[in-house]
């Protein structure tokens, strides 16, 4: 599975983290960036092409940021992205079960490295619940976007 990421500096060390662990995974991982520490970097600048990505090729993200809110709404604005914000695994799993979420959204400064892996481990490795009512409120959404 091809795993998409990008974070801005108030994540950076959480990325790096997180990209090993995907590696190690044997996860084909996407670097967007940061590739340096830029204190004055701007987020959506890394999210956006992340989130562009995994649009094109339906594939799976993450996004990272020091709260992860604004990098869950950079992600949002492309066609396609449903970006969650999980702050714990069982979020992260009604992300991907009920929402079929396609990003996953953290705040660097919010969780530990370990709890966040699990947060990230958890989201990639749930699968969409297919029931019914999940699936047409996600259509309903597709809809409203193509208008």
């Amino acid at each position: 599975m091809r795993v998409h990421i990008a974070t801005d500096h108030a994540a950076f060390e959480l990325k790096n983290y997180l990209v090993e662990k995907l590696r190690e995974a044997e996860y084909d991982v996407v670097d967007h960036g940061a590739d340096s520490y830029d204190a004055l970097d701007d987020y959506p600048e890394l999210v956006i092409p992340c989130a562009e990505a995994v649009a094109s090729e339906g594939s799976i993200g993450i996004v990272l940021g020091g709260s992860g809110n604004g990098e869950q709404i950079a992600a949002n604005k492309v066609k396609g992205i449903r970006a969650a914000l999980a702050y714990n695994a069982d979020i992260a799993r009604l992300a991907r079960e009920h929402n079929d979420a396609n990003i996953v959204s953290l705040g660097g400064r919010m969780q530990s490295l370990e709890e966040a892996w699990e947060i990230v481990d958890t989201f990639v490795n749930t699968p969409f619940s297919g029931e019914e009512r999940h699936a047409r409120r996600i259509e309903q959404m597709r809809n409203y976007e193509e208008r």
